[in-house]
C-alpha cells in the first residue's frame, strides 16, 4: 500500500512539473511573439514614413516641373499635378520572401489639391482688423452651403484675436463698422497704431490700442473652427472641401475652385457659377483678359481677389503596409525659388 502511495505522489509531482515547464515555455514564446510583433510594427511604421517622405518629394518635383515648363503660367485641373494617384502596389518595395505571383503588401495612394481653390480663413482679418469684404464673401459661402451666414463675423473675430489687435469702433459717413477683438499680440511693440477700417466705399482712420496681456493661438487647421461658437463637427466636415487655413492672405484660383466658392467670391448666382465651371472644364482660363472675354461682366470689383495660378497646394497620401496604414496631409508652398513643405500631419 505504501509503495502504491509513493508511486501516485511521484506521478502527480511529474504532472505538476510538466505543467509548470509547459507554462513557462508558453510564456516565453508569448513574450517573444509580442517582442517580434512590436519590432515588426516599428519597422512597418518607419517604412511607411519613408514611403510617404518619398511621395512628398515626388509631389514637390511635380509642382516644380509644372512651374518650370508652364508656358502660360496658370494652374488648372488638366495639369499632371491634378491627376489622382489611385492605390498603387509597390511590388519591389521590400524583400519579404514572397513569390512573384503574390500580391504586394505595400500600396500607395494620394492626391495633390490646389489650396487656393478654397477660401482662406486668414483673409478674414489683417493685423487684428476684420476685413469686411472677406466677411461678406464668407457669409455668402456659408449661405451657399446652407449654413448661418452670421457665423462669418464670429470667425473673423476669432481670427482677429490671434493677431495684433484691440477693441475698435469706426464710424464712417453714417455707417458703423464694429470691430470686436481682444487682443493678443505675438510681439510687444507700440501700444497704438493707425489703421483704416472700411465699409463699402467709405473709410475712416482709427486708432488701435494693443493689449498684449491675452494670447490666442493662430488657426492652423479647419478643425479650429470648433472653437468658434455656432460650429458643430458636422458643419466643419462639410466645410473642409471649401475652406482652408493658409499662412498669408491669398486669392481664389478661378481655374480650380468649386462653383460654391466661385459664386461667393464673385457674388453671382449659383447658376452663373455653374456655367462658368462648365466653360472652364471645356477650356481653362488663360488669364483675366480671357475670362472677361468669355464671361463679360462677371468679375465686377473683385479683380484683386482672384487669380489663375497657385502658390499653395495640399498633398494627401496614404500608404498601406501589411496590416497597418498611415495617412499624411501636408501643405506645400511653391515659389519661383523653391517648393517647400510648410507642415505635415500624420493620421
Amino acid at each position: 500500500m505504501k509503495q502504491r502511495y509513493q508511486n501516485g505522489v511521484a506521478v502527480v509531482t511529474a504532472l505538476l512539473l510538466t505543467t509548470l515547464a509547459i507554462t513557462i515555455v508558453t510564456s516565453l514564446f508569448w513574450q517573444q511573439q509580442v517582442q517580434v510583433r512590436s519590432i515588426e510594427n516599428q519597422r512597418f511604421q518607419l517604412q511607411k514614413k519613408w514611403v510617404l517622405r518619398g511621395a512628398l518629394d515626388w509631389a514637390r518635383l511635380i509642382l516644380r516641373e509644372d512651374l518650370r515648363t508652364s508656358r502660360d503660367k496658370v494652374d488648372h485641373l488638366g495639369e499632371p499635378w491634378a491627376v489622382t494617384l489611385g492605390e498603387t502596389h509597390l511590388d519591389q518595395y521590400v524583400e519579404n520572401g514572397k513569390k512573384d505571383t503574390d500580391d504586394s503588401e505595400a500600396s500607395l495612394s494620394g492626391q495633390i489639391t490646389d489650396a487656393q481653390s478654397r477660401f482662406n480663413l486668414n483673409n478674414l482679418a489683417l493685423n487684428g482688423v476684420p476685413n469686411v469684404n472677406e466677411i461678406a464673401m464668407f457669409s455668402r459661402l456659408l449661405a451657399n452651403l446652407r449654413m448661418d451666414p452670421s457665423l462669418a463675423k464670429n470667425v473673423s473675430t476669432m481670427i482677429g484675436a490671434t493677431q495684433s489687435k484691440a477693441d475698435v469702433v469706426g464710424v464712417a459717413s453714417g455707417s458703423v463698422t464694429e470691430i470686436v477683438g481682444v487682443s493678443p499680440t505675438a510681439s510687444s511693440g507700440a501700444s497704438s497704431a493707425s489703421l483704416t477700417g472700411t465699409s463699402g466705399d467709405d473709410s475712416k482712420s482709427m486708432s488701435v490700442e494693443v493689449n498684449p496681456e491675452v494670447q490666442f493661438l493662430r488657426f492652423s487647421q479647419i478643425d479650429d473652427l470648433l472653437a468658434v461658437t455656432g460650429f458643430s463637427p458636422e458643419m466643419v466636415l462639410r466645410l473642409k472641401d471649401f475652406v482652408a487655413v493658409l499662412p498669408f492672405k491669398t486669392s481664389i484660383n478661378l481655374n480650380t475652385t468649386s462653383k460654391e466658392v466661385l459664386a461667393a467670391r464673385l457674388d453671382i448666382s449659383a447658376t452663373d457659377a455653374a456655367l462658368i465651371v462648365a466653360g472652364r472644364d471645356r477650356a481653362y482660363f488663360y488669364g483675366l483678359p480671357d475670362f472677361k472675354t468669355r464671361f463679360p461682366g462677371k468679375i465686377g470689383a473683385y479683380e484683386n481677389d482672384i487669380s489663375f495660378s497657385t502658390n499653395y497646394f495640399f498633398v494627401n497620401g496614404k500608404v498601406k503596409l501589411s496590416r497597418s496604414a498611415l495617412e499624411v496631409n501636408a501643405l506645400l508652398e511653391r515659389t519661383d525659388i523653391a517648393t517647400k513643405v510648410l507642415w505635415v500631419r500624420e493620421n
